[in-house]
C-alpha cells in the first residue's frame, strides 16, 4: 500500500503541475515562445510536454488502481459492498446453527454472525442442498430469518459455503452471486428476493470449517 500511495501522490503532483500551466498564473507567453522551467519553449512544444504529462498522469493512477485491488482483494468486488465491509469489521456475535428447523434460531439483518456449524450428516434439511459437499466432513445449520420489506437481500460470507434459502416449502432462486479469491471480509456473497413478514430457512451446507461468519442486508440496488 505505500508504493501506490507514493505512485498517487506523484500522480497528484503532476497534476497539480498540469493545471498550473493550464492556469492564467502559468507561465507568461513572450510573443511566440513561453518560459517552461527556465527554458524558452514554443506553445507546439509546450503542448505536447502537457500532452505527455497528462499520458503518465493516466498511466500512473491505473497502476496505482491495479496495485491497489492486488494488496487488497476485496476491492475486487463490483457491487457497492461498503456496508458489508464494515459489518465484517466488527466483532461477531456467537450463534449456533440448528441441525433441524425446529432448531434453528432466529437472525436479524444488519448483525455479523460466528456461526457454528455442525457435521452435514447430522443436519436434517427441509430441502437438499443445492450442491452435493466436497467431502463427507463438511458441516452445515440452519438458520430462520423474517424480513420486514420485501426486496433484494444479501447473504455474506466469509468461506465458501453453500447457501439455499427455502420460502413457503420452495427453494428460492439466487438473483445474483459474487465472490472473491483472497478475500474473507466477505469472500462470497449471494442475493435472494425476500418476501415481506414471511418466515424463511436458510441452509448452510458444504462449510470445510465449523464455525463461518455471515451476515443478512438488504441490497442497495432494489430492482428484482
Amino acid at each position: 500500500m505505500m508504493t501506490v500511495h507514493i505512485r498517487l501522490v506523484r500522480a497528484m503532483a503532476s497534476l497539480r503541475l498540469t493545471l498550473l500551466l493550464l492556469s492564467e498564473k502559468g507561465p507568461a507567453i513572450i510573443g511566440l515562445k513561453t518560459t517552461f522551467r527556465g527554458y524558452l519553449r514554443t506553445p507546439a512544444q509546450i503542448s505536447a510536454r502537457l500532452l505527455l504529462l497528462g499520458l503518465s498522469l493516466t498511466t500512473t493512477l491505473a497502476a496505482g488502481v491495479r496495485l491497489a485491488h492486488a494488496d487488497d482483494p476485496c476491492a475486487a468486488f463490483t457491487w457497492d459492498v461498503r456496508h458489508e465491509r464494515t459489518l465484517f469489521g466488527e466483532r461477531p456475535r456467537p450463534l449456533t446453527a440448528g441441525s433441524t428447523l425446529a432448531a434453528a434460531p432466529a437472525a436479524v439483518t444488519d448483525q455479523l454472525y460466528a456461526l457454528k456449524l455442525t457435521g452435514q450428516a447430522e443436519v436434517t434439511f427441509p430441502k437438499a442442498p443445492g450442491k452435493s459437499p466436497r467431502n463427507e466432513a463438511a458441516y452445515a445449520g440452519l438458520l430462520r430469518l423474517t424480513v420486514g420489506a420485501a426486496g433484494v437481500y444479501r447473504i455474506s460470507l466469509d468461506q465458501p459455503v453453500w447457501v439455499d434459502v427455502i420460502a413457503n416449502g420452495s427453494v428460492v432462486p439466487a438473483r445474483d452471486h459474487q465472490g472473491r479469491p483472497g478475500c474473507n471480509a466477505p469472500h462470497k456473497i449471494v442475493e435472494f428476493v425476500l418476501p415481506a413478514g414471511t418466515p424463511v430457512t436458510l441452509q448452510f451446507s458444504g462449510g470445510n470449517v465449523a464455525t463461518a461468519k455471515v451476515a443478512v442486508t438488504r441490497s442497495p440496488a432494489q430492482t428484482p
